[in-house]
């Protein structure tokens, strides 16, 4: 197994990663990066993402890791730049006084590639990743499970909280609703 940045030479492999449906119901690793949500969200999932996406990475404006498993494309997290994400900039449950100037936006494994600890190991290259290109701080956004109740893999999309613990996160105060935000600093 290993981990690397994403380059614009990876397209053919995003490709295979994320199939035909592009990761998650077309989405394309863009929903954060739309400008706006409801019915032009509804319109750009599929062809219209993945044409902004390819175009994205070509261009070397997409901050990710990728996994390969020998040669086959295993896994996947996106960060970068609190401005890449439009939708991040929106969201009022993701709101503090202070944020982190980057940020860890999503998580992509198919299901077999799920609870072996695959995630933690993004997040962490991700996270290495990010500082190396500058980044002070980064913000991360996982989902919280409801006690007792197993979370499906594709509403996981933002990571565990346990994974952002395990990576070295703490979780952020913040009064703007129910979602976690963990923080990593870069540690001088």
């Amino acid at each position: 197994m290993t981990i690397r940045k994403l380059t614009p030479k990876d397209w053919p492999a995003v490709e295979q990663l994320f199939g035909p449906n592009g990761a998650c119901g077309g989405c394309w690793c863009m929903w954060w990066r739309v400008e706006k949500g409801g019915k032009t969200w509804e319109a750009a999932k599929g062809a219209e993402n993945r044409a902004a996406f390819r175009k994205i990475v070509s261009d070397g404006r997409c901050h990710a890791v990728i996994a390969f498993e020998n040669d086959a494309p295993v896994g996947w997290c996106a960060f970068g730049p609190r401005e890449d994400f439009p939708r991040l900039e929106r969201s009022r449950k993701l709101t503090r006084p202070d944020p982190a100037p980057w940020a860890i936006t999503c998580f992509y494994l198919p299901a077999k590639q799920r609870r072996k600890g695959l995630a933690t190991k993004l997040l962490k290259a991700a996270t290495e990743a990010a500082f190396e290109a500058g980044a002070s701080a980064i913000e991360g956004y996982p989902v919280i499970p409801k006690p007792g109740e197993p979370i499906a893999g594709a509403f996981a999309w933002t990571g565990l909280p346990a994974m952002f613990e395990k990576a070295g996160y703490t979780r952020a105060k913040h009064d703007a609703g129910s979602r976690a935000i963990y923080v990593a600093t870069r540690k001088r």
